[in-house]
């Protein structure tokens, strides 16, 4: 259904990559958002107000801070579209995540709001009038906000939008807190019991609920969270189905917003190879993961010597000396600085956020190991972190 409607209303919907196309997908969901949630809080609110039901007004305001959702939603797409400035030179995407982040504490200031309202219910309850037309409603209800959550959350992962994933989710809960209404109304008409202000209590810590963990998914790309895996994956199989490269390394990718990623790493070649085609080389990688991958890429050349037998025997014995130290995942760059006292062997050593040693202890293990090659060399180690989560 999604699919069928942005065809009729988003212009050129298949080309996401394109910032303008997000665009008009976020503004397309907003503009439904809006429609679809301001016509389900009249609805509740009234039947709410009619039948003397607390919880069906306070899913009915639910639904009208899930219309204003839509409504900053529909402000922030517009927003985040514009164009790099002097103060900005790297655009403004960013500001989907803030957006994200704002409609998650309304969701809990309106939460908070409820509960209270909810809760005098229960010190002081009030009888319900039952209709059949109240279960009609809720029932159309869940109808909709089961489309809506498929809706967004379809459209949040055609165009990679956290902002209509949280959207979606949203829309997800309130599915849940509409049929547990449901539920309390069938039970006091078949019981004869007052379950009104509980449940709305219940509603109102659901939607408080919901508003921390969308807080939670919202502030992570802001805080600097780990790049997607299949996107780490995508980069270091662009660059090493190239002919030419020897190996990869410090991989480091910067979100700076939906469609503004940036991503640098260093490509391993043959030093004794003709710098200007290897130079080539490097362009035409760029150029390529760029165009198939949509991100800015840049990548740094890193010659490597691959017949020295000396460092051969060096790289294995330091793997086989690293192995079985938890949390270091590599190294790289290893080369030999040959003096008149002694020689430096050199390298960078990538750790992850398991690592228990110390750099100190871990200079030590490795350099222990390779004295027992010839004691005078000295080992110099660079320690890297790991940036993409893998």
């Amino acid at each position: 259904m999604s699919a069928f409607l942005a065809r009729l209303f988003v212009k050129d919907y298949k080309n996401t990559g394109d910032p303008q196309v997000r665009k008009r997908y976020g503004k397309f969901a907003g503009i439904v958002g809006i429609i679809s949630n301001s016509i389900l809080c009249a609805m509740k609110i009234l039947i709410g107000l009619i039948s003397g039901s607390i919880a069906i007004v306070a899913d009915g305001i639910n639904n009208l801070a899930d219309a204003s959702s839509s409504i900053i939603t529909l402000i922030g797409f517009r927003l985040a579209a514009a164009p790099e400035d002097k103060n900005h030179p790297y655009g403004h995407a960013r500001i989907e995540y803030l957006t994200g982040l704002f409609i998650s504490m309304l969701i809990i200031v309106l939460g908070f709001q409820l509960f209270r309202s909810s809760f005098t219910k229960v010190l002081h309850p009030d009888p319900l009038s039952f209709s059949y037309t109240t279960i009609l409603v809720l029932l159309i209800a869940i109808a909709i906000k089961i489309w809506q959550a498929l809706f967004n959350i379809s459209i949040g992962k055609k165009i990679n939008s956290v902002a209509l994933m949280a959207t979606g989710t949203d829309s997800r809960n309130d599915v849940i807190s509409t049929s547990a209404v449901l539920v309390s109304l069938l039970i006091g008409k078949i019981f004869q019991v007052q379950l009104d202000g509980w449940m709305g209590c219940l509603v109102a810590l659901f939607i408080l609920w919901s508003g921390i963990q969308l807080i939670r998914e919202t502030s992570s790309p802001l805080l600097g969270e780990a790049p997607d895996e299949e996107l780490v994956a995508a980069i270091e199989k662009e660059v090493l189905n190239q002919e030419g490269v020897i190996g990869i390394h410090d991989l480091v990718v910067h979100n700076y917003g939906p469609g503004k990623i940036f991503a640098s790493i260093h490509i391993e070649v043959d030093a004794k190879g003709d710098l200007l085609e290897s130079h080539d080389m490097i362009d035409n990688i760029e150029r390529t993961v760029k165009e198939d991958l949509k991100i800015e890429f840049i990548a740094h050349m890193d010659p490597v010597e691959i017949d020295n037998p000396l460092i051969s025997r060096l790289y294995e014995e330091i793997i086989r000396t690293i192995k079985p130290l938890p949390g270091i995942q590599s190294i790289h760059d290893l080369r030999i600085v040959p003096g008149k006292t002694h020689t430096n062997i050199i390298f960078d050593a990538v750790l992850t956020p398991a690592c228990t040693m110390t750099q100190q202890e871990i200079r030590s293990r490795i350099e222990e190991k390779i004295r027992m090659i010839d004691p005078n060399y000295y080992v110099v180690i660079t320690f890297d972190k790991v940036y993409t989560g893998l």
